[in-house]
């Protein structure tokens, strides 16, 4: 349950049952581990392309050994691949962690006491509005599988690695109907927030 500031329950920010609480906590763990495999895939294969291409072959140059290219093949491609899956996961990490930017313009239209409300009115209205970059991301991926679209160089069909935008939006959106219908599992947004 949500603690008031003086201790007790907070009726108006109810909790999540225990199975949902879970299923969040995982869904956000699964997500920050992909985004973390994501970026340090970027910066590995970046280091080691760099490395083949700019130490490793002139030295093996230099000491008469040719041994052709020396980076990685595609390494900017795979590299804008994880890019892409990492970030718009980020989306959904963003929301889970009450990270993203919130414009603070009309937070003092309403008395105080509607507080409660108007954030699970937010959160609601904010869910599905997310739900409509879903529907264009999906009209977005389904239009470059329908045209069999690929990727240079790799020549990879490039929507399933499209996917990955109306996904990050759906991650969102539900966690916004997640937290309008349980407040309690709403993050604080952090002090220093602007």
């Amino acid at each position: 349950m949500s603690l008031s500031p003086s201790g007790g329950v907070d009726a108006s920010r109810p909790d999540a049952p225990a199975p949902v609480r879970r299923v969040i906590d995982t869904w956000h763990k699964v997500e920050c581990w992909v985004a973390v495999a994501c970026f340090a895939f970027i910066a590995l294969i970046m280091i080691v392309d760099v490395f083949g291409r700019e130490v490793l072959g002139p030295v093996l140059a230099r000491i008469g050994m040719d041994v052709g290219p020396t980076g990685i093949f595609a390494a900017q491609r795979f590299a804008m691949i994880a890019l892409i899956i990492g970030s718009f996961i980020g989306v959904g990490i963003a929301t889970a962690t009450a990270s993203h930017l919130v414009p603070r313009v009309a937070f003092g239209w309403v008395p105080k006491a509607w507080g409660p409300t108007m954030d699970r009115v937010a959160d609601m209205l904010t869910g599905l509005f997310l739900l409509g970059f879903v529907w264009f991301g999906v009209v977005f991926v389904r239009s470059t599988a329908a045209t069999e679209l690929r990727m240079p160089v790799l020549d990879w069909l490039v929507w399933p690695i499209q996917l990955a935008i109306p996904l990050g939006f759906l991650s969102a959106a539900l966690r916004y109907f997640v937290f309008a219908i349980w407040p309690g599992v709403r993050p604080k947004p952090p002090e220093f927030q602007e």
